[in-house]
């Protein structure tokens, strides 16, 4: 007799050959975000051939199948995002990219798979389930936020999601395990914008001028004082200047120095103080240089916060799943991840497959030209969504 961990596994085991076609197709084909028109024509036409209500083209390239089972009211829902970045594929593999300069190096592909693997699977379970399930695919996670967008389309509504659920590929944790994490999960971001001004000279006589580069280089050093000396050493936060543009010609005083960068906090209060002290920064160095400043500080995402409940409910099915593979992940992680503004919107969680596999050299970081995961973890990660939806659902 099967036992009850193997029986839910073997219930996706035979759709693990369409599992892995879809990853390494739509991993030769990646798609940035907001370009995802390729990726979405394979979604749509897979959940229509399962009988799925679909509706296409929302946010623009975004996807959502409605699989309506009993006569119960409640709907869970499942979220997978599809965009890949601008990365060139180094890796040696046949399903490495086709595009040049793309790649999905954080493995979407594979969250799109395994989304598709469990509408497969519960397609056939239709007439058992007690409630709704929606198939949420969405566009641009890992550049304008296409979560909000979606949710602004109403994907969240009509009917209305009562639970929400997604998983993330985690190269970090062993094939075989799950990650789970109680409250505070990832950071939240705010975006910075920072142009300092000067005046433009010759190069042979810079006492004519204001220096914006010279200027901006003290702006930099004297933030990264921020968090080594006005934030509690125990508050995680960072503050990173990712990009600096100015001047013209290398004889040329430069009159503008245009600078961007990124907040990631974990407490609102650390991040109002990070923002103020910014603006004081940057005004107290410009001015006392002889230059002048503009400091724009953009809200990026907000914390991605679990829901107790429904991470218990994920810590039971994956535990059905991959028995005593499940580990709680003990800090939450300074990068950000757009499914927080769904559970701004109804209670959920989210939660991380491990796809790292040490003896097969399945270990580079997610983001990297060498990125792949160990794709037997791709029935795990479907099993686990279809468990959370049958737990769910009662």
């Amino acid at each position: 007799m099967p036992t009850e961990i193997s029986r839910g596994l073997e219930r996706v085991k035979k759709y693990k050959g369409d599992i892995i076609r879809i990853r390494r197709d739509l991993h030769m084909y990646p798609e940035l975000g907001n370009e995802e028109f390729r990726t979405s024509k394979v979604v749509s036409e897979v959940l229509e051939g399962l009988g799925l209500k679909v509706e296409r083209g929302i946010a623009g390239t975004g996807v959502v199948g409605l699989l309506e089972g009993g006569s119960s009211e409640k709907t869970i829902a499942l979220r997978a995002d599809m965009d890949a970045l601008p990365i060139q594929d180094r890796k040696e593999a046949a399903y490495s990219s086709r595009v040049e300069g793309k790649m999905h190096a954080c493995g979407h592909d594979a969250h799109t798979a395994m989304l598709l693997g469990a509408a497969m699977v519960l397609a056939e379970m239709k007439d058992r389930l007690c409630g709704n399930v929606k198939f949420i695919f969405q566009p641009a996670e890992e550049n304008t936020g296409g979560a909000a967008r979606m949710i602004e389309a109403g994907i969240m509504e009509n009917p209305h999601v009562d639970a929400i659920f997604g998983l993330h590929v985690s190269p970090e944790l062993e094939v075989g395990t799950v990650g789970i994490r109680y409250g505070t999960a990832n950071a939240c971001s705010d975006d910075v914008r920072i142009e300092v001004l000067g005046s433009s000279a010759h190069g042979a006589q810079p006492h004519k001028g204001v220096d914006a580069i010279v200027i901006a280089s003290q702006v930099i050093n004297a933030l990264q004082q921020i968090i080594s000396r006005k934030i509690d050493p125990l508050e995680p936060a960072t503050l990173t200047i990712g990009t600096i543009m100015g001047g013209t010609q290398s004889n040329i005083i430069a009159d503008r120095v245009k600078m961007t960068g990124t907040i990631r906090t974990l407490d609102s209060a650390t991040r109002e103080r990070i923002k103020k002290s910014i603006e004081g920064i940057t005004a107290s160095v410009s001015r006392a240089m002889g230059g002048q400043h503009r400091v724009i500080v953009e809200p990026g995402y907000p914390l991605l916060i679990n829901d107790s409940s429904m991470t218990d409910l994920v810590k039971k099915a994956a535990g059905r799943i991959v028995g005593e593979g499940v580990i709680e992940i003990g800090k939450p992680r300074l990068g950000v991840e757009d499914f927080a503004y769904y559970l701004q919107r109804a209670p959920g969680s989210f939660w991380r497959l491990g796809t790292g596999n040490e003896e097969k050299g399945i270990k580079c970081i997610a983001h990297s030209p060498c990125f792949d995961i160990d794709e037997d973890a791709l029935c795990i990660g479907t099993a686990v969504h279809v468990q959370t939806v049958l737990d769910y659902l009662g």
